[in-house]
């Protein structure tokens, strides 16, 4: 389950402290783009409605013309005549040159570039401000329709549509041309409007172009084509209305489009630009909120993680190191970093400790001075007993004249006291625990033959240095409660393994044993405080090595391979000892130790 703590709950203040701001920025940004949006439509509506009113006032002024036209007295003679040659006389040459005065005089007056022609079908001619000329009635004719009519042609290598207007007069013969007096044609370029759309692009963001389903499309001269071309695809999808807003989305940009339909003409005046050219600004203070939003949560994480590191962490560190202290544990220490007051007080701590367990230890070690004391004052007691015995093993022996036997029993007698009576170091080799030990069981192998054991420790293992009579008290306890209250036959056997960086010395037995719940009470009874009714050998044997090689030494127990108990004494090994890698291994000559004659006679030892 997740846990707070101290930091998690100054970045959870943190975060808390800049949501409601990140919620409050979000509604404030998306409320300034959709004004923003709304206002960008509108003037980008206002534009397209006036620059198509110009538009549509040049082509409505364009169209007047004709009925201006109409009405001059000399357009009005001009229909009049009635040639009975084909030639003109020099009044009517002269009323050409006026009339062509005047429609260049019509054309000046606007700044499109447009062409005015009067057909008279009295005469077959058509007059211009270019000249005047003859035409072909009948085609004429076919190409006579109400309103304006557009017509395409390349130009080079790009469409140029023209826009013709036919004006009839009388106006009743619309229906039919050949009724008509004077016809006027006024047309223009659509070079025209693509000027008009080159200014109205101004500032280079706008792309603004005419379409009309089925005609084509009028492009501003520095348009891009192409793109536009994939917005009418886009559109003629969509469908166009008199008025449209859009937002479409090609490749991987979004366009703002809008759409306004000439009522003149019939073609719509479409502008697109870049969504990202006008929200730019918005993105830009966008980002630099984030980032800043950002930039606050990580100082805020900083700061979080400095006062978790330099004030919380140190104060934990102390509490875990004062309940470590109240459970006993006096090798506890502090790593103080930095300068600090917590580091002073980290420093000052371990001093303490150090000083409590240095006196406890000394303590400690007075107790075990006397518990070894008291161990020493009980082995003199028992002593006696075993010397006893084995006077009386002697006497028998004298009576059944067995001298070999008197013999065995003082040699290995007076080995074994000597052993024990002599010892001075806080640390003997292995090899004399061993040998001491096998004093003791031929001793006691005399006084039960049935007793047989061997001794397997390699001779690199031999100069290995352990606390004096460690062993004797372990074979000792095997012997008198494992083998003794038994009649079969005893075994024990000892040996030795180098386990990783430990030695273990191994004594089973075929004794009676323990269960596995008297197994753990004795384990158990090795860590607390010596008890009376519990004894104190294997406690003493078992503090000892703890203290001469500290907590990974001891004793352990389990149940033996032969059916009795398993002790093992084990102690770690230091570096120039762990070297002698052959020590974890057996050495094949072992030596063994066995009594074949009750009367001590044949004892063989390899």
């Amino acid at each position: 389950m997740f846990k707070f703590n101290f930091y998690t709950k100054i970045v959870s203040i943190v975060i808390v402290l800049l949501i409601p701001v990140l919620i409050l920025y979000i509604y404030s940004n998306q409320t300034t783009t959709d004004v923003l949006r709304e206002e960008l439509n509108q003037s980008n509506y206002n534009q397209l409605t006036f620059f198509q009113n110009q538009v549509n006032t040049n082509i409505e002024m364009i169209s007047s013309w004709p009925h201006l036209l109409i009405h001059d007295p000399d357009v009005a003679s001009f229909q009049a005549i009635f040639l009975k040659d084909k030639t003109l006389n020099l009044d009517g040459i002269n009323l050409v040159k006026r009339i062509q005065t005047k429609l260049g005089l019509q054309e000046s007056s606007s700044n499109w570039r447009t062409g005015l022609s009067i057909y008279s079908p009295s005469l077959g001619r058509v007059v211009s401000e270019n000249g005047a000329g003859f035409y072909d009635q009948k085609a004429l004719n076919q190409s006579i329709t109400n309103g304006w009519q557009v017509s395409k042609k390349r130009v080079y290598g790009k469409d140029q549509f023209i826009f013709s207007l036919y004006t009839l007069s009388p106006f009743s013969s619309l229906a039919n041309s050949e009724t008509a007096n004077t016809i006027i044609k006024v047309e223009f370029d659509s070079s025209n409007i693509q000027d008009m759309l080159d200014r109205f692009k101004g500032d280079g963001r706008k792309e603004p172009f005419y379409y009309k389903k089925g005609v084509g499309v009028i492009y501003n001269r520095s348009a891009n084509e192409e793109l536009s071309g994939q917005l009418i695809t886009k559109l003629e999808k969509l469908g166009l209305h008199e008025v449209d807003n859009l937002t479409v989305k090609m490749g991987d940009e979004s366009y703002l489009v809008h759409a306004v339909r000439s009522q003149t003409t019939g073609w719509y005046l479409i502008d697109y630009m870049p969504l990202s050219d006008m929200m730019s600004p918005i993105y830009s203070s966008n980002r630099l909120f984030y980032i800043t939003v950002v930039g606050s949560l990580l100082v805020g994480i900083i700061g979080a993680y400095l006062l978790h590191s330099q004030v919380q962490v140190p104060i934990l560190q102390l509490v875990r190191a004062f309940r470590r202290l109240k459970d006993g544990d006096y090798a506890v220490r502090l790593s103080p970093r930095g300068s600090h007051e917590f580091a002073f007080l980290s420093r000052q701590f371990n001093l303490m400790v150090e000083q409590i367990q240095e006196l406890f230890e000394k303590v400690y070690v007075e107790k075990l001075h006397v518990k070894e004391a008291r161990l020493k004052q009980l082995q003199s007691q028992i002593n006696p007993h075993f010397f006893y015995n084995c006077f009386s093993f002697i006497t028998s022996m004298a009576k059944l004249r067995n001298h070999e036997a008197v013999v065995a029993m003082a040699h290995n007698l007076s080995k074994y006291y000597r052993y024990t009576t002599r010892q001075e170091r806080d640390l003997v080799p292995l090899s004399d625990e061993a040998e001491f030990v096998q004093y003791y069981l031929k001793i006691q192998q005399m006084r039960m033959p049935r007793l047989t054991f061997t001794i397997d420790i390699p001779p690199q293992a031999n100069s290995l240095l352990v606390p004096p009579l460690v062993l004797q008290p372990l074979v000792e306890n095997a012997v008198l409660h494992g083998i003794e209250p038994q009649v079969e036959e005893g075994i024990i056997r000892i040996k030795t393994e180098c386990v990783g960086s430990s030695m273990y010395l191994i004594i089973d037995d075929n004794g009676l044993g323990l269960s596995e719940e008297g197994i753990t009470s004795l384990i158990l009874a090795l860590e607390k405080p010596v008890e009376e009714k519990s004894g104190y050998g294997l406690w003493n044997v078992h503090q000892r090595m703890r203290l001469h090689f500290g907590e990974g030494a001891g004793l352990d127990f389990s149940l033996s391979p032969l059916g009795g108990l398993r002790v093992i004494l084990k102690w770690p090994l230091s570096m120039e000892e762990g070297q002698q890698d052959d020590l974890i291994h057996s050495s094949s000559s072992q030596d063994i130790v066995k009594l074949e004659d009750t009367d001590g006679s044949d004892i063989i030892s390899g």
